[in-house]
């Protein structure tokens, strides 16, 4: 992949997380700031921006978002997560999610 290609896909991929987190941080914050794993202060940083700093913003090099869940636990929950997995299974892995998302913006 060339430099420029992989320029271009983190320039979109930045612009598209941006506008989503700022449109679920302004619908409704506090479910935001779960399912983002966002701080309060990055919250009002994200929901303060104008579409010129969005784009400012995204046209950096480096990716904004970030893998939140970094053990192999989360990631085999979720990747055996399905419509036809157990309940418990289900309620197991929403709950190791929350408790990291808060532990990312504590």
């Amino acid at each position: 992949m060339k430099i420029e290609h992989l320029a271009a896909e983190i320039r979109e991929a930045n612009l598209s997380y941006l506008m989503l987190a700022q449109n679920l941080i302004r619908a409704d914050r506090a479910e935001a700031l779960l399912r983002l794993g966002l701080s309060e202060e990055v919250a009002d940083v994200v929901a303060s921006l104008t579409a010129g700093q969005i784009l400012k913003v995204a046209a950096s090099s480096m990716l904004m978002c970030r893998f939140r869940f970094d053990d192999s636990m989360v990631w085999n929950l979720l990747l055996s997560h399905s419509k036809e997995g157990r309940p418990a299974e289900r309620m197991h892995a929403a709950i190791l999610m929350a408790g990291k998302a808060t532990e990312v913006a504590a």
